[in-house]
């Protein structure tokens, strides 16, 4: 069973474009599946092949699931993970009959981004601009790369010295399913990184570190946990109190955008997002604002 997993996951890497974190997302949620109907014994003949799980297996499986109190958007995932693999099954003649065709996806809300105040993304460059060292002007950097362009951090540490072009102020990144797009960066950003490129790089830089962009102390590249502790400490140091994570500034790079009048269209080509529907989830929080600001400026609103 577990080969047709590995086929599944290599369909949709290959033809899908999937990214690394999308598959070891899947891959996850099949293992728990494989794992419960190879454990669980649940009142039934142990299961070897894809076409003896039947719906009554899928139903035990969301049901421990939800004894397991995993949370409505976890378990909404796990079972539309089960669904695009049993669609694959059924595609490839695997399976006769989908056992999640009747399934119900559990209903969640969407979650409003977390964001920063512009007061505490200040605070927060301010604090990374405190020392002269190679990692502060490599964070520095990082930091403000992130908030000039609302890259996925992602986008951010799989960067190469020649997808940023400080003379033009750009930067090129490479989203969800392998999509291009190039970024304009302000001044600022773009100076803090040539410091970093022209200063501090080379002295970071060892025998395995060849392209990339951002490296760590032992001249490797960068990666997203490396990042996510950089983040966390100087978040702790500039005292900033508001929840911070490695996507927080990729969220207040669009909401401080849209908030200063920039077209949804443009925020949504920016931040490289498919459907606009998903870009205007930060619309709420821009009318959060103009009724703060309405309510300040308005002479009988106090």
């Amino acid at each position: 069973m577990r080969e047709k997993v590995e086929a599944f996951l290599n369909y949709m890497t290959v033809e899908r474009g999937v990214s690394p974190n999308t598959q070891a997302a899947y891959r996850s949620d099949f293992r728990q599946f494989l794992d419960f109907l190879e454990d669980s014994r649940f009142q039934g003949p142990p299961v070897g092949e894809w076409r003896q799980v039947g719906e009554a297996e899928v139903a035990a499986y969301v049901e421990r699931l939800i004894e397991l109190e995993y949370s409505d958007t976890t378990r909404a995932r796990k079972v539309a993970s089960l669904k695009s693999l049993f669609s694959f099954l059924s595609d490839e003649g695997v399976i006769e009959a989908d056992p999640t065709e009747n399934v119900s996806t559990p209903r969640v809300g969407r979650s409003l981004p977390e964001t920063l105040a512009v007061e505490d993304v200040t605070r927060l460059l301010e604090e990374a601009s405190n020392s002269d060292s190679p990692e502060a002007k490599r964070d520095l950097s990082m930091l403000e790369l992130l908030y000039a362009s609302g890259m996925r951090v992602s986008e951010l540490v799989s960067l190469d010295t020649d997808d940023v072009d400080i003379e033009e102020q750009s930067v090129r990144c490479f989203g969800k399913g392998g999509k291009e797009r190039v970024i304009p960066i302000h001044r600022r950003a773009a100076d803090s990184l040539a410091e970093y490129v022209e200063e501090s790089r080379t002295i970071l830089e060892g025998e395995r570190s060849a392209r990339a962009l951002f490296l760590n102390r032992r001249g490797d590249r960068l990666t997203r946990q490396g990042f996510w502790l950089i983040l966390k400490g100087h978040a702790k140091r500039a005292g900033i109190a508001a929840r911070i994570t490695p996507h927080s500034l990729r969220h207040s790079f669009a909401t401080h955008l849209l908030q200063g009048g920039a077209p949804l269209r443009h925020v949504q080509e920016l931040l490289g997002h498919a459907s606009i529907s998903t870009t205007q989830v930060y619309t709420h929080l821009t009318s959060e604002h103009v009724r703060e600001e309405y309510d300040m400026a308005h002479p009988r609103a106090r």
